[in-house]
């Protein structure tokens, strides 16, 4: 019974506020993403610009190598997007706010006409996005905001290449441009780890067969070590969240039993060897709204591989099949992906 009153309260509390911001919010969207489409620069005239930064141009032409390399080897469209730069001049493209109630790690969200629901509002404005999370925590929401690098619009619009993804290493930025068409070529509204899912295993795979192309075997097993980390981090999280939830799912949650877990959680990571990968992550005030942040990329991966696999490595029948299975009910879909999972092991 405390479970439905809190689900109705959380409905109840999102109506309202949801009415008297939402002119406002996609208004700063649309603002933030045509101010994105009017500074971008061809990149062909960046790098026939004498007075680019060398740097610049080295990053913007491997992009460009492997923009081409996923049209021609991966099967992804390419057609007009990454083949312009923008420099935002902020530390992070977006912001998105994440909120949850203060005793449930069920996260508020937000539905849009084209991403469908998800557990995020972004804001092109760092203020702009402090300023809502401080609504939401008026209303006794746990609230997180985190800055974001790179979006893509699912093919809508062609997708400039952001200032702000271009301190990353050279693997990470190329398995970035996979992973951001793979959403433009297959995506189910309302399903997240199912989209992050398939568009981090098409990075994967996108980049083994790229570094394979250029004999750089230790730029992948690289790569593949920093997934495994991100992997335990999110089961390492998942796992304490798991554990909140049966906390909150008790009649009567004391507030100390909930901030001594969430404290456990933190002391727990930091004696790992691996601690430093996320240290800032865990650093800061833990609630259930920063819980939300750790999105399952990685649920379906094992089922991803195993369809690959079936398919002889033949990435255009795998694209189908994939197709197929997003065509299908969540319900479905989630168990035929639980079954391919079963058979990975």
């Amino acid at each position: 019974m405390a479970v439905a009153w809190r689900g109705i309260a959380l409905l109840v509390l999102s109506l309202s506020l949801s009415a008297c911001t939402t002119v406002s919010f996609y208004m700063q969207a649309a603002k933030g993403q045509l101010g994105l489409m009017l500074d971008r620069q061809p990149v062909e005239r960046i790098l026939g610009n004498p007075d680019t930064d060398p740097e610049l141009a080295r990053k913007l032409q491997l992009i460009a190598q492997a923009r081409e390399f996923a049209g021609q080897s991966l099967g992804l469209s390419t057609d007009g997007s990454y083949t312009s730069y923008v420099n935002v001049e902020r530390r992070h493209l977006v912001w998105n706010v994440f909120a949850a109630p203060a005793f449930s790690v069920d996260p508020l969200q937000w539905c849009f006409p084209i991403a469908g629901c998800v557990t995020y509002r972004g804001y092109f404005s760092e203020s702009a996005a402090q300023g809502y999370a401080q609504t939401l925590a008026a209303h006794g929401f746990d609230v997180y905001v985190g800055g974001v690098d790179a979006y893509s619009t699912l093919g809508w619009l062609n997708d400039p290449i952001p200032s702000t993804i271009m301190r990353r290493p050279d693997h990470r930025l190329a398995g970035l441009i996979f992973h951001e068409l793979a959403h433009q070529l297959i995506y189910v509204p309302g399903d997240t780890t199912f989209n992050e899912s398939f568009a981090s295993f098409v990075e994967q795979e996108g980049l083994r067969r790229w570094l394979a192309g250029t004999e750089n075997a230790e730029m992948f097993a690289r790569f593949l070590s920093e997934q495994q980390t991100q992997i335990q981090f999110t089961q390492f999280v998942t796992a304490y969240r798991d554990r909140l939830a049966a906390l909150y799912n008790r009649k009567d949650t004391p507030v100390a039993e909930k901030l001594a877990l969430q404290e456990e959680m933190r002391e727990q990571w930091f004696r790992r060897d691996d601690a430093e990968a996320y240290r800032a992550w865990f650093e800061g005030p833990l609630n259930n709204a920063q819980l939300a942040t750790v999105s399952a990329y990685f649920d379906w991966l094992p089922a991803f591989a195993t369809l690959l696999d079936r398919h002889d490595g033949d990435l255009q029948a795998f694209y189908q099949a994939v197709r197929a299975l997003a065509h299908m009910d969540a319900d479905n879909r989630h168990q035929r992906l639980t079954r391919l999972v079963d058979i990975s092991r």
